[in-house]
């Protein structure tokens, strides 16, 4: 029952970050969602910013849930980098919760939210230094440093993807690979 009730406000918390953003929601916003007495979110989390992080770590761990099932074993070193970083910011792009995260960072630049986008996009970083360092140590990438090459291609794809998007037709995924294999991954191809 306890499970159920935390998952419960989990949830609604969830809905109503999407809904209103960060900064427009109240503990009382949760509780109502939620249909329990606002005590009672108290018992699981000691804030709302408490609230809010336990929901970005599970988001971060669907991403990364997510990122999992697009490698292939048969596919080269660099696609299975692109389809990782393509679905990881797809789910950014697609999911309401992130959505509003994204948006909300732009405009209002609440520092709750900058700094879970942040803890965001270095969990990516992270998973993809882990996976350029598994391919210099396998001989199939030349030697760098994964977590500044792991940036610079988060931040390319985030360009590619969103920013371009801005004033231009969006570029099919299959562009986007082309894109970085000339640009990144000639360069440290073996």
């Amino acid at each position: 029952m306890t499970i159920d009730r935390k998952q419960s406000i989990l949830k609604a918390a969830s809905k109503s970050f999407s809904l209103f953003g960060y900064k427009a929601t109240t503990m009382d916003q949760v509780a109502k969602i939620a249909n329990v007495g606002k005590g009672t979110i108290y018992t699981f989390f000691h804030n709302k910013e408490e609230l809010f992080k336990e929901i970005v770590q599970g988001l971060i761990q669907e991403m990364m849930n997510a990122a999992e099932e697009t490698l292939d074993t048969a596919a080269t070193f660099h696609e299975n980098i692109h389809n990782v970083l393509y679905k990881m910011l797809e789910y950014r792009r697609d999911h309401q919760f992130m959505i509003k995260l994204m948006q909300e960072k732009r405009e209002m630049g609440t520092r709750a939210v900058v700094d879970m986008v942040d803890e965001i996009e270095e969990a990516i970083i992270t998973y993809i230094s882990g996976k350029i360092q598994t391919g210099i140590d396998n001989g199939k990438i030349i030697p760098c440093d994964p977590e500044l090459t792991s940036f610079i291609i988060l931040k390319m794809y985030i360009t590619l993807i969103f920013d371009w998007e801005q004033t231009h037709n969006p570029l099919p995924k299959e562009k986007i690979a082309e894109l970085l294999e000339v640009y990144v991954f000639k360069g440290l191809s073996r």
